[in-house]
């Protein structure tokens, strides 16, 4: 039974990153010589002519930035909402064709040993991938860390801002690497900021 759970798996993890893909996107700041990656999420709203795109604040360090997409197409996008402390920033941009939205995991909860696949594009290469497992979850509240996601995968320049998924949905914005480790902004934690940021201010 070894050699079809082998070729079942290897399946199932390529087609998880061909959709990851689809809904990643590379991000290069006006002006800046590098560039990283972005996740496709649902602007809520209704509205289907605006696009929205979450990455690092270390990513979209200026008020505009590219968007280019899996299949090549670019669009400018605009900086509506940037958190240097958590490391996110949202853009916006007008939507010409659809394009789908990243899938985010509610449940169960992630477990340590889960695999996970993060997307992104270092270098030239564009849409790269790499594989991993959960190390641990949430933060050191005695030290007052803030609720990363630890994962044993390797994340190359160019993979900041892109998607970490298990189970073929997001749960996390990769950040950077610590101490040998991938951190990533938790899914829930992105959701949460990103309703405050659109909350209309108080009058």
């Amino acid at each position: 039974m070894t050699a079809p759970l082998t070729t079942s798996l290897t399946q199932e993890l390529a087609a998880a990153v061909d959709a990851l893909r689809r809904v990643t996107v590379r991000v290069q700041a006006s002006g800046a010589a590098a560039s990283g990656a972005g996740v496709l999420w649902d602007p809520g709203g209704g509205d289907d002519s605006r696009g929205l795109v979450i990455t690092n604040a270390h990513v979209a360090t200026r008020a505009q930035a590219t968007i280019q997409f899996s299949d090549g197409a670019v669009a400018q996008g605009r900086v509506v909402a940037r958190d240097r402390r958590r490391d996110l920033a949202a853009l916006e941009f007008e939507v010409r064709t659809a394009a789908g939205v990243a899938q985010v995991r509610g449940a169960p909860l992630l477990r340590v040993g889960e695999l996970v696949i993060a997307i992104g594009h270092p270098g030239e290469l564009t849409g790269a991938a790499t594989l991993g497992i959960i190390h641990t979850t949430g933060g050191d509240r005695a030290r007052r860390t803030p609720p990363w996601i630890r994962a044993d995968l390797r994340l190359a320049p160019g993979f900041s801002g892109g998607p970490l998924a298990a189970g073929g949905r997001l749960i996390g914005i990769n950040t950077m690497m610590h101490g040998g480790l991938a951190l990533a902004v938790p899914a829930a934690l992105v959701q949460s900021w990103l309703r405050r940021a659109q909350a209309p201010a108080a009058a």
